[in-house]
């Protein structure tokens, strides 16, 4: 099959630094790695180095499904840029780029094949906003 990538963006209102911050922190990840609220974040575990794995349960609040969100890091430029690899091959870059006291991030991701493309782009970007909406309430 071809190898479809989707881009998510959000504009966020806060220093760089604090935003690498609550992107890259476990504490601060379990408070936002979720695109609704009736899902959460119970764990996440983060070792920011290349080759480094990271770790994110997300579940639904009721018990009814969940699942590990992992892989590993295969490119880091501290408050610019985080790239990963997916358990399954598919690779993710996470760039970070400072504007006027603003923090765009741009995310493009492999799609997987079993979800439409639509339902993969709105689900990574509803997590992006929540992510928007946690770094803009700090």
């Amino acid at each position: 099959m071809e190898k479809i990538s989707i881009t998510v963006e959000a504009i966020i209102h806060a220093p760089l630094a604090n935003v690498w911050e609550y992107w890259t922190n476990p504490v601060h990840i379990q408070n936002w790695t979720f695109a609704s609220d009736e899902w959460h974040a119970p764990h996440a575990t983060n070792d920011l180095r290349i080759g480094g794995k990271f770790l994110t349960r997300m579940e639904a609040k009721d018990g009814s499904m969940g699942f590990d969100f992992e892989g590993v890091y295969t490119h880091i430029e501290p408050l610019k840029t985080i790239e990963y690899v997916l358990e399954d091959g598919r690779q993710i870059k996470i760039s970070f780029v400072q504007n006027d006291g603003e923090v765009s991030i741009v995310e493009t991701f492999d799609a997987e094949n079993e979800n439409p493309i639509e339902m993969q782009e709105t689900g990574w970007q509803m997590i992006l906003d929540n992510f928007k909406k946690y770094a803009e309430k700090q």
